[in-house]
C-alpha cells in the first residue's frame, strides 16, 4: 500500500511537470504547487486493535505536526476547483499512555481531493476527503510493535492567495484508523503556505 501512495506522488509530479513550465502569468487556483504545514494535532484511542495485538489503552495525547505538501488544482468551472494532493507529516513528541501501555505516533503519508468554492477571485472554501497511512508505535510492557494503519479522512478549510504565486491556507482534518472493534482516530487543525507554479 506504501508503494502505491508513493506512486501516486510521483505521477501527480511528472503530470503537473508540463504545465509549471508553461505557466507564466497568474491562473488563480489552477496549476501544480508544492509547500509546507504545520499545526495541532490529537490521537485518541480505546483498546486499538491490529493485525498482531491489541493495545490495553483508552487515551487520547495532544502533539504538534509539521510537513510537506504537493499537488494540482484546476479551475473546472466558474469559482469552482477542485484538485488533488500528497503529503508527508511528522508528529513532534507525540508518544502518550498510562504507564503499562504507549502509543507513537511516528509519521502519515495521506493522498486526497478536493473541491471547492471561489468566494472571491483570491479565497477558496474547499472541503476534502482522502485515504491516510498513519505508522504508529504501542508498547505494552517491553512488548513493542510498529503498525502501519490504512484509515480515510475528512475535511475542509480556506485557502488565500497573498500574491501571484504563494497562498496560505488554515484547515480542519478528522482522520479514522479504527480497526476491528478498537478506536482509533485523529484531528488536526493545519496553517500551511503553498508556492504556485
Amino acid at each position: 500500500m506504501k508503494n502505491a501512495i508513493y506512486s501516486a506522488a510521483a505521477v501527480l509530479t511528472l503530470a503537473a511537470a508540463p504545465v509549471a513550465h508553461a505557466q507564466s502569468t497568474d491562473h488563480g487556483f489552477t496549476g501544480p504547487f508544492v509547500g509546507v504545514q504545520g499545526g495541532w494535532e490529537e490521537n485518541s484511542v480505546r483498546n486499538p486493535s491490529n493485525a498482531i495485538t491489541t493495545t490495553p489503552l483508552t487515551r487520547s495525547g495532544d502533539t504538534g505536526t509539521l510537513g510537506v505538501i504537493m499537488g494540482y488544482d484546476k479551475e473546472v468551472a466558474p469559482r469552482i476547483v477542485v484538485g488533488g494532493q500528497a503529503e508527508l507529516n511528522f508528529p513532534v513528541d507525540s508518544r502518550f499512555g498510562n504507564g503499562l501501555a504507549s502509543i507513537t505516533p511516528k509519521r502519515s503519508v495521506d493522498v486526497s481531493l478536493r473541491a471547492g468554492y471561489l468566494v472571491t477571485p483570491k479565497t477558496l472554501v474547499y472541503a476534502r476527503g482522502g485515504y491516510s497511512n498513519g505508522l504508529y508505535g504501542s508498547d505494552v510492557g517491553a512488548i513493542h510493535t510498529s503498525t502501519d494503519r490504512d484509515g480515510w479522512l475528512l475535511g475542509g478549510g480556506v485557502e488565500r492567495k497573498l500574491t501571484q504565486k504563494v497562498s496560505a491556507r488554515v484547515e480542519y482534518r478528522y482522520t479514522d484508523y479504527s480497526e476491528g472493534n478498537g478506536k482509533f482516530d485523529r484531528h488536526q487543525v493545519l496553517l500551511g503556505v503553498a508556492y504556485r507554479f
